[in-house]
């Protein structure tokens, strides 16, 4: 479900169609030089930073499917199934702030069980 007049929303929605297309510079467009961005594997700062987080991702990634997204003026939620080449099904969200449209602040989950289960199933073929 999506809801296309929340500001917000709008910027999520154009940077997970540019990620999920795997068009790194268009997405890198939606991103604050300052954001902050809060994942599993730690906190990242700057832009420079979030594009070396980001750019390995779109690597492996085959499709994405969304699941839900909403928003207001200043905050965003978007929940997806990702598709990689290791992995069929990685689920993920994202909740981020949007200030003069430019994602300052994305808080990042996704599950990181799948890529576990194949990284370890990967190292027990080698």
């Amino acid at each position: 479900m999506t809801d296309n007049t929340s500001p917000a929303l709008q910027i999520a929605l154009a940077y997970h169609q540019a990620w999920t297309g795997k068009d790194l510079d268009l997405a890198m467009t939606y991103i604050a030089d300052d954001i902050v961005c809060h994942a599993p594997a730690g906190r990242i700062e700057g832009a420079a930073a979030y594009r070396a987080f980001l750019g390995p991702f779109l690597q492996i990634l085959t499709g994405a499917t969304m699941i839900a997204a909403f928003g207001d003026a200043e905050t965003a939620m978007v929940m997806y199934d990702t598709e990689t080449i290791p992995v069929p099904n990685a689920p993920g969200a994202e909740c981020v702030t949007v200030i003069d449209g430019k994602i300052t602040q994305s808080r990042f989950l996704f599950d990181r069980a799948p890529f576990l289960a194949a990284e370890q199933a990967g190292n027990r073929t080698t």
